[in-house]
């Protein structure tokens, strides 16, 4: 399955699917996603709220669409809706080479376990805040970030995703 944020398509150039939750606190913003499956069979999904990010984890056989309203989990399979959860907190999302799902807030890293509402928070070395993911290396994703309420010290971090242990990658300090 392959997963991207696209551009609001023509009326009929794809299958379309809307996802909508109501909620007094929409806003007025939408996402579309193109799925595109291993028969290249394309289906696009209309979601409520501003595009964050999508991503496939192939071992769990589940698709994450993260907008500024809401985190939306779908079956792969069908693209059908496992379970959605109001948000307004999480910046990004990743996916680990052994399909585990990791989110990011300013603060937090967490990641997914059996569902939205299982969310496991990663204990770092020092409070953390603007944590930006970069790359991965292997199991381990790359991130930067400062160190809460001394934003003189940025931080290159690595998640290492077999262990579920966050470390400085290269300590410094910029001062």
């Amino acid at each position: 399955m392959k997963t991207e944020i696209i551009n609001q398509p023509y009326s009929g150039e794809f299958k379309e699917r809307i996802y909508d939750i109501e909620s007094p606190w929409n806003s007025q913003s939408w996402t579309w996603i193109k799925f595109t499956d291993k028969n290249m069979i394309e289906t696009v999904g209309q979601f409520r709220g501003f595009p964050k990010e999508v991503k496939y984890s192939e071992r769990r056989n589940e698709i994450i669409v993260l907008t500024s309203d809401h985190i939306f989990r779908l079956n792969a399979s069908d693209l059908n809706l496992i379970e959605t959860e109001r948000q307004l907190n999480y910046q990004d999302l990743e996916v680990s080479p052994d399909g585990t799902f990791i989110f990011h807030n300013y603060y937090e890293i967490e990641k997914m376990n059996n569902s939205l509402s299982e969310m496991i928070e990663i204990e770092s070395p020092f409070k953390m805040d603007d944590i930006r993911f970069k790359k991965w290396n292997g199991k381990n994703l790359e991130f930067e970030c400062e160190e809460f309420s001394n934003w003189s010290r940025k931080e290159l971090m690595e998640l290492d995703t077999t262990e579920w242990k966050i470390k400085i990658k290269t300590p410094h300090n910029n001062v």
